[in-house]
């Protein structure tokens, strides 16, 4: 197919040869070629050609009316920008009726309105249980760039979260964090914080928004460090000692009756007890044998039985 002596292939390949050619002659130029705003701030760029193309300038953006401008150069302004979705497009229009465009790489943001963290349990935490904190992220544009970060006291739960949505318009959204207590943890601080990721052309630092705190009681225990076998001297403490959150309470036994604790005992105190200590996650019971020695180091058991010795013979002698 021919027409006006040229093939048909050829043509359009001369027309799109042309045009770009054109296109490469004139390129449009904007300036900054990508811009982050925060909602509700000004914002401005600046739409170029080459001062040697003759050709219309103009911005058509969905936030407000198209302007048109017959110069080298034309700036787009908005004293407060307040469209989540604006998508400005520089173009230019020939006198023949040529088109071009190039769309400005703009992001509209918004930090957190508010950060909140919650816990799936009232009250005392126990030791080495599973629980499950929540951290509350309202309001924040755009949620893709968006990550959490759970905290317990300055080290990391975990890794950080990244968000679930791709949305320009702001979101609400609950993130999970699961994590296992211990003794340690009592008296800690768990916290989480919201940060918004939006490259170099964004605000530096990031914007972040935390928590508030919440403290955490640990109950644990009971613990006992005491020897099954304890030899002591007359006056001298137990080496017997009970720990736990809340402080546990402790029974001493002796022949199945209660009777206070043997603290700085006398020879009377020597035998068999029985402990008892209960405390808010469980309750031991334990079985030692107290000996109290004399001042020479003897044990009260081993006097006796000199004793013992000592009148029989004197029993014999007098026969």
């Amino acid at each position: 197919m021919y027409v006006s002596g040229w093939p048909i292939a050829l043509l359009l390949f001369h027309l799109f040869e042309t045009a770009s050619s054109k296109e490469d002659l004139c390129p449009l130029m904007i300036s900054p070629s990508r811009m982050v705003v925060r909602f509700g701030d000004p914002v401005s760029a600046n739409c170029s050609l080459p001062r040697t193309c003759v050709s219309t300038l103009g911005w058509d953006v969905s936030a407000g009316a198209d302007t048109l401008a017959s110069a080298s150069y034309l700036v787009w302004k908005v004293h407060h920008l307040t469209e989540w979705s604006v998508k400005p497009i520089c173009f230019t229009l020939s006198e023949i009726g040529e088109y071009h465009y190039s769309q400005l790489d703009l992001t509209v943001y918004q930090p957190p309105v508010s950060v909140s963290i919650h816990m799936n349990f009232s009250g005392p935490l126990l030791e080495n249980h599973q629980y499950t904190v929540q951290c509350h992220v309202q309001d924040v544009a755009p949620a893709e760039n968006l990550t959490v970060t759970f905290y317990r006291g300055q080290m990391a739960l975990g890794p950080p979260q990244f968000s679930t949505f791709i949305s320009r318009t702001p979101v609400t959204e609950i993130f999970t964090q699961s994590f296992i207590t211990s003794r340690e943890d009592d008296g800690e601080q768990y916290w989480c914080e919201a940060k918004l990721e939006l490259g170099p052309e964004g605000p530096q630092p990031p914007p972040v928004v935390r928590s508030q705190y919440l403290t955490a009681t640990v109950h644990f225990g009971p613990d006992l460090l005491c020897p099954q076998f304890q030899q002591v001297r007359e006056g001298e403490p137990l080496s017997c000692e009970v720990t736990g959150n809340p402080s546990p309470e402790v029974t001493w036994l002796r022949n199945g009756q209660t009777v206070a604790p043997p603290i700085y005992p006398s020879r009377a105190y020597a035998g068999e007890y029985t402990l008892i200590a209960a405390g808010a996650v469980k309750q031991i019971e334990y079985t030692l044998e107290v000996e109290i020695l004399t001042a020479r180091g003897t044990s009260n058991l081993h006097s006796w039985h000199f004793l013992v010795t000592v009148m029989l013979i004197q029993s014999i002698c007098w026969l």
